[in-house]
């Protein structure tokens, strides 16, 4: 500093005497520079513990037999004495091995003792002989023998005991003991003590399998009874020739000492290590490496390794790699959208604490004014600023930091640190850096700065202008390229600079609404809105950054409360049409007709307001045989009608074109639009199960909830009584769906719903459209990623009312000084509140209206380029069509979010009114003078 110096201490005397003096700047400063560092550090661990928890999920709900590393060894060759080769295969040997194989596998990728397992199988299936067992078209079973390691862990007996094997087993041993699951024991029909002959070939007899007990798979959809699925479930199986033939595909448990016998049969005996997978440790910054080691253990040097643990001729083979490379797929889809929501409200609280910094430095700057007056450098009062605004922003920082990490599990902590710093950088520098763009040069002591009078410098200009570039740019990118192309920064933060780009645009057109208002005001006889007006338009240029941040969070708020609102009607759209109403009653046998009972009383059913039993016949052959063949729906018009006016899919009227019919004439019948096309508007003759019909297309709807995503024709059961035969008019029109329709939201209570029907035949089937529906966000990744953006959206909103208050205490003494006036010149408490009320309205609704509009243009500009299929349904669960999640602007969001900032305007000014009327006047004044003394 050049001259004298402006105060005594240095810098940190200086941090001191200002801190004491100001505490309610210090306090907003701090408490925004928490929150700020608070959320910019816990945004990265919120965003990679979802990743990692989705990733975990991913592996551990995938099919076990997809994700296990299976290790498959070469049977002992011929040339081997057969007593090694018997060792071989031995409990013993197969357990070392398999020490060995788990510690084989590298880090990241661990292994699951628990769930894996070793052992010996026939790696062919051997036939068995016995005519007890199921032949559905006379072909005998298919058995596999295994012997593995760990049944009695991992199953209960139900029936007998477990199985035992000879001391000395050998390929000669042709008796056997076995144990089955119970699914297997059920579809077999297979009993304990029964005798399964399987195997056999030329002069070799076949082994006889005593079935010693029968067990029940504990955890049977983990890793040791699903990775090969055939030992706890058997299946069938079509053979490849002409006809094809069906035959069961069954396995038979051996005791691990058994497994030297399989080497006496055809079904050429296979050493196996099924390795499970642990997930349990796997994080997303892990996902490549996983990848790599996958692709190491099962091409590259590791299968190596393994080579020398189990035998020359071992491979391994898994879909791991597959597993972990459509989660990434869905990752790279997700984290476009969610670092949209993070760089949009990023941006919001950079503008904000700038905002803080530029409202402090404004109030202050008559005070700096003078210190630049009295011989200050310009480097020497931004270092006491700085030091001044660092003993507020870094403790802050590091207590935001400090929140972050004991609020959100997971993740690494250098970007949260990262992040922290640099909110605090930036908390250090907001007031510093504006002072110096106030003071510097000529016209530090320049008179008013008004907003109205204001005029925008060539430097200004040019910024705006670069961000207006960047805007478009970001606008096209986004556009043409789509959000899924991840990692540009640029296009993540369109929607907020086509809020700021706006916000600026309003802050140059500002003092126009101003003036022109002000003008009618002048002309007035009242006080209060001329006085209201003159002051908004006196207020400083820095008056008007609310503003501008106010938009941009209004923006911002907007535009992720559009999001969310179009992935939620996305999913409520897409569960009606899979559903086609609240509830759906069918039985397993989609063609078996409803229990009577049950149809009678669908009406009184709990929770359903409406409801309809319907015919879905779905063998109709159409002229020419036309494909797709569509459903024919058979319904009561009436009582279908009144379903579809409650369920929202159109009421009665809908159905005029289905009567009436004439005597002798065709059944009038209203088709999908493939239908209709093949059908044309003649009669003609469609032929169902029960016979043939006359229609004649009346009408074509787009769908039906009877047949929500399929081709249809939809006839009248009156009609069809009239022209077929009473046999195929009773089987044509016994309702085989019921429909129901429950409260306004759709909402039905599943429990009491599902135990009436439950009642009224266990065989049938219930689909709510509640459980379709949260079937599609179940999903980690989904679910969390749409937390992560709801909360940006509350962090932006947040931040409008932070801004609001800020800007409150700004402005705070000098308007409570100015009502202290004018109350001693007889203005009224009433007059106070109108006073302030229309002082803070020229800020409040420009930010309103554009807010408003500029969310609705964000949407419409970026939904081209935002397909939300990926957030809004869980990958896997449902097949979405493209367009199934379009981004549409939610009215009751930018409305909410507009009227929340006018009523909190609102509420700041009435709160200054009534702290300066409870205050009085007479003390403001006395607190002046002291002042002055």
């Amino acid at each position: 500093m050049t001259g004298r110096e402006p105060t005594a201490g240095g810098t940190g005397g200086w941090a001191g005497t200002r801190l004491r003096a100001a505490p309610a700047a210090a306090l907003a400063l701090g408490v925004l520079v928490l929150l700020t560092a608070c959320l910019a550090a816990a945004f990265p661990r919120a965003v990679e513990g979802n990743e990692t928890s989705a990733l975990r999920g991913a592996v551990a709900g995938a099919d076990p037999a997809r994700t296990a590393l299976a290790v498959t060894g070469g049977e002992p060759g011929l040339h081997v004495p057969e007593d090694q080769r018997r060792r071989a295969l031995g409990p013993e040997a197969l357990g070392a091995a398999h020490r060995r194989v788990l510690a084989a596998v590298p880090e990241p990728l661990r292994a699951d003792p628990r769930q894996s397992a070793y052992g010996v199988r026939t790696g062919t299936l051997v036939a068995a002989h016995d005519t007890w067992l199921p032949r559905p078209d006379g072909v005998p079973p298919q058995i596999a023998l295994a012997a593995q390691s760990g049944l009695a862990g991992h199953a209960e007996v139900r029936a007998g005991r477990l199985p035992s094997a000879a001391a000395r087993t050998t390929a000669g041993t042709l008796r056997l003991e076995a144990a089955v699951t119970a699914d297997t024991a059920a579809r077999m029909r297979i009993r304990v003590g029964s005798v399964v002959h399987a195997g056999g070939s030329g002069d070799r007899p076949a082994y006889a399998v005593r079935i010693t007990g029968v067990v029940a798979p504990r955890e049977p959809e983990r890793g040791y009874w699903s990775a090969e699925r055939l030992l706890r479930t058997p299946g069938l199986a079509v053979t490849a020739g002409v006809p094809p033939q069906s035959f069961w595909r069954a396995a038979l448990l051996l005791d691990p000492g058994a497994a030297p016998a399989l080497l006496g049969t055809e079904g050429r005996p296979q050493p196996y290590w099924a390795v499970a997978p642990d997930p349990a440790g796997f994080t997303a910054a892990q996902a490549p490496a996983l990848t790599g080691r996958v692709a190491w253990l099962e091409r590259g040097p590791g299968l190596i390794a393994l080579r020398e643990a189990t035998g020359p001729n071992t491979v391994l083979t898994t879909e791991l790699e597959a597993v972990l490379a459509e989660h990434r797929g869905v990752a790279d889809a997700v984290s476009p959208l969610v670092a949209l929501a993070g760089v949009s409200t990023g941006v919001v609280a950079a503008v904000a604490v700038a905002l803080t910094g530029g409202l402090f430095a404004g109030r202050r700057r008559a005070e700096l004014a003078l210190l630049r007056a009295r011989g200050g450098s310009l480097a020497g009062i931004g270092a006491r600023l700085l030091a001044e605004s660092a003993a507020v922003a870094v403790p802050a920082a590091g207590l935001g930091l400090c929140a972050a990490l004991w609020l959100v599990d997971g993740g690494r902590t250098a970007a949260s640190v990262a992040a922290a710093s640099v909110v605090a950088a930036l908390g250090c520098a907001a007031l510093p850096v504006s002072a110096l763009v106030s003071l510097r040069g000529a016209g530090a002591l320049a008179g008013r700065a008004d907003a109205v009078a204001a005029r925008p410098g060539r430097r200004r200009t040019v910024a705006e202008a670069t961000l207006l570039l960047l805007a478009a740019g970001a606008v096209l990118g986004l556009r043409r390229r789509g959000a899924q192309d991840g990692g540009d920064l640029l296009l993540s933060a369109a929607p907020v600079l086509v809020g700021l780009i706006a916000a600026l645009v309003l802050v140059r057109l500002y003092p126009l609404p101003l003036r022109w208002a002000a003008r009618p005001a002048a002309r007035s006889r009242g006080l209060l809105g001329f006085l209201g007006l003159a002051r908004a338009g006196r207020t400083r240029q820095t008056g008007v950054l609310p503003l501008l941040v106010l938009l941009v969070a209004l923006t911002t708020a907007g535009f992720g409360g559009s999001v969310l609102a179009s992935i939620a009607d996305a999913r409520d759209l897409l569960a009606l049409r899979t559903v086609g109403a609240d509830a759906r009653v069918a039985a397993e046998d989609r063609a078996a007709p409803l229990p009577g009972a049950l149809v009678a009383r669908a009406g009184s059913l709990p929770g359903v307001r409406a409801a309809a039993a319907v015919r879905v016949e779905e063998s109709l052959t159409l002229p020419g045989d036309h494909r797709p063949s569509p459903a024919l729906v058979t319904v009561d018009p009436a009582a279908y009608g009144r379903f579809a006016a409650d369920s929202g899919g159109g009421g009665p009227a809908a159905l005029t074109a289905l009567g009436p019919m004439r005597d002798g004439g065709a059944i009038p019948a209203i088709a999908s639009a493939k239908t209709a096309e093949a059908l044309g508007r003649g009669e003609q003759t469609v032929v169902t199960g029960s016979g043939p019909l006359r229609i004649r297309v009346t009408a074509v709807h787009a769908r039906t909830p009877a047949v929500p995503d399929g081709e249809f024709l939809l006839v009248d059961a009156a009609a069809v009584r009239r022209q077929a035969p009473a046999t195929a008019a009773r089987t044509l029109t016994a309702p085989t769906l019921l429909l129901a329709a429950g409260d306004d939201d759709g909402r039905l209570p599943g429990a009491a719903l599902r135990d009436a029907v439950r009642a009224a035949d266990p065989g049938l089937r219930l689909t709510l459209r509640s459980e379709a529906r949260a079937a599609f966000a179940d999903a980690p990744l989904q679910r969390g990623a749409e937390r992560i953006f709801a909360a940006a959206v509350a962090a932006g909103a947040a931040y409008a009312v932070l801004t609001l208050v800020v800007a409150a205490l700004h402005g705070a003494p000098e308007r409570t000084a100015l009502l202290a006036r004018l109350r001693t010149m007889g203005l009224t408490r009433r007059q106070a509140r109108a006073l302030l009320l229309v002082e803070s309205l020229p800020v409040a609704v420009p930010a309103v209206l554009g807010g408003l509009l500029v969310g609705w243009a964000a949407v419409e500009l970026l939904a081209p380029g935002l397909p939300l299929e990926r957030l809004a349904f869980a990958a896997g669960r449902t097949a979405a069509p493209p367009g199934a999640a379009p981004l549409r602007a939610d009215g009751w969001t930018l409305l909410a979010a507009s009227g929340g900032v006018l009523l909190l305007t609102a509420a700041v000014a009435l709160v200054q009114a009534w702290r300066a009327a409870r205050r009085g006047p007479a003390a403001e004044l006395r607190a002046g003078e002291q002042g002055e003394g």
